[in-house]
């Protein structure tokens, strides 16, 4: 298989295949695998989703979790034989808009790191949000802009980009 890009950006909707399609070119590279999980459980059902995705991941794959400071945790965690996978973007950006960070500087912060480097190759997942109709309530419609933007300083830095939609990738930079 081929060298991995440096920095990778899968995009998808909910139950796209997104974060299996990322799962196996993280697993198909040989490398160490590290899932960066953004998510926080605040709910019973979110426990248990967290808990059968570490399952289904199964022992391989060492996870880190990195709700808040995604940017010292890549810098931390990515080495050479090391493959990061975070997922996902939009629930990090969730968590900095609940904790009133300043998003703009932490997404501009999270392109400058990616972008002069980090160690090891890194697969970022994110929800795209911006393909339905236009949120009724301000904190959503900030919410889909923030994303648009962050994926849009990812996306200059990646090498790969991918859109997954009923499973099925397509090949957007690289």
């Amino acid at each position: 298989m081929a060298a991995p890009a440096r920095i990778t950006l899968v995009l998808g909707g909910a139950r796209s295949g997104k974060t299996a399609f990322a799962e196996n070119l993280v697993a198909a590279s040989g490398l160490d695998p590290v899932y960066v999980a953004t998510g926080e459980a605040h709910d019973g059902e979110m426990e248990e989703r967290i808990a059968r995705h570490r399952a289904d991941r199964g022992p391989t794959w060492q996870t880190v979790e990195a709700p808040l400071d995604l940017v010292g945790t890549l810098r931390r965690e990515a080495a050479t034989g090391r493959f990061l996978l975070v997922d996902c973007l939009t629930l990090w950006l969730t968590n900095l808009m609940m904790a009133e960070r300043d998003v703009e500087a932490e997404s501009a912060a999270l392109g400058a790191a990616l972008e002069t480097g980090t160690g090891g190759p890194i697969l970022l997942v994110s929800n795209e949000v911006g393909l339905g109709i236009v949120p009724d309530n301000a904190m959503a419609r900030q919410f889909r802009d923030n994303a648009g933007r962050l994926h849009q300083t990812i996306a200059a830095v990646a090498g790969t980009v991918y859109f997954v939609a009923a499973g099925l990738p397509l090949t957007m930079k690289g």
